[in-house]
């Protein structure tokens, strides 16, 4: 199969995003752990910094700002949604079982999307899908000694698919936008705000350490609203099942990213699940 520039050139975009995701829960997961910091002070700060330094990019570009009608709306919901949501059910959930609750939500908040838009869905999307979502379970799905037979939290749990529901649908309407950058720094100047008001009411803790509120501007300047602004600017020609399926990689490389960075060990289970996933991942990126 002959790979042409311009899909080489969205398969290398794609990944470069699906890092800067990846990224960010590493970040996420040092400012937290490392330094004490609170999980929704971590998400405010980083929504603020990345709007600071997206409207900075807007003015120096002189491309304006514009509010974007209702489908601004609709976008700044789905990313507060997944920001708070994300934030609270880690309160009460493993990181595995929430990443596999989270992008479990994605996958099929955005396949319904594609399906209600009529894209095509050749059989290879679905069989790669089904492959990576297998090699995701594989690698994140506690077991017995994990869970020690305890019931899984119901609020937490909710809240993760929330935020599940929220990236998906902010992915969506993200096909639409015509000027990524734009439209991310719009998203993150609106919801900001909204951040910053729900910290001061939800947060469990005010202290703050510079590390930790480094590692939040780090996340919300260069992964977040650099991230996402690409992330915006390659879904049309990613298309919503692609984007689903391509999410997939984000936990094997925060792993990754973590064995690292952060001294998390290397196992052979993680090999072969991340295997899958990429395997499965690279099926479905095949056009028919």
């Amino acid at each position: 199969m002959r790979v042409t520039k311009t899909a080489m050139r969205l398969f290398l975009l794609t990944a470069l995003t699906m890092a800067a995701f990846a990224a960010n829960s590493v970040l996420n997961r040092a400012a937290v752990g490392s330094f004490g910091m609170d999980a929704i002070t971590f998400g405010a700060i980083r929504l603020t910094s990345g709007a600071l330094a997206l409207a900075l990019l807007i003015v120096w570009q002189r491309r304006g700002f514009a509010l974007g009608g209702w489908g601004r709306g609709v976008a700044v919901l789905g990313l507060l949604a997944y920001i708070f949501g994300f934030s609270l059910a880690y309160r009460g959930l493993e990181s595995g079982l929430g990443a596999l609750i989270l992008f479990g939500v994605v996958q099929i908040t955005m396949f319904g999307g594609a399906v209600l838009a009529r894209e095509e869905m050749p059989m290879a999307r679905w069989l790669g899908a089904g492959l990576a979502l297998g090699g995701l379970i594989w690698l994140l799905a506690p077991g017995a000694s994990d869970t020690g037979g305890a019931a899984v939290a119901l609020m937490p749990a909710v809240a993760m698919a929330a935020a599940g529901v929220g990236w998906g649908v902010y992915s969506l309407q993200g096909r639409q936008e015509r000027d990524a950058t734009q439209a991310t720094a719009m998203n993150f100047m609106l919801a900001a705000p909204i951040a910053l008001m729900g910290a001061l009411w939800m947060s469990d803790s005010a202290a703050l350490s510079m590390g930790g509120v480094t590692l939040a501007v780090i996340s919300g300047v260069l992964t977040s609203g650099m991230g996402y602004a690409l992330w915006y600017a390659i879904l049309p020609a990613l298309g919503a099942s692609r984007a689903a399926v391509a999410q997939l990689t984000v936990p094997v490389i925060a792993m990754a990213g973590g064995m690292l960075f952060l001294a998390e060990p290397l196992t052979w289970r993680f090999v072969g699940a991340a295997a899958l996933v990429i395997g499965g991942v690279l099926v479905s990126m095949r056009r028919a």
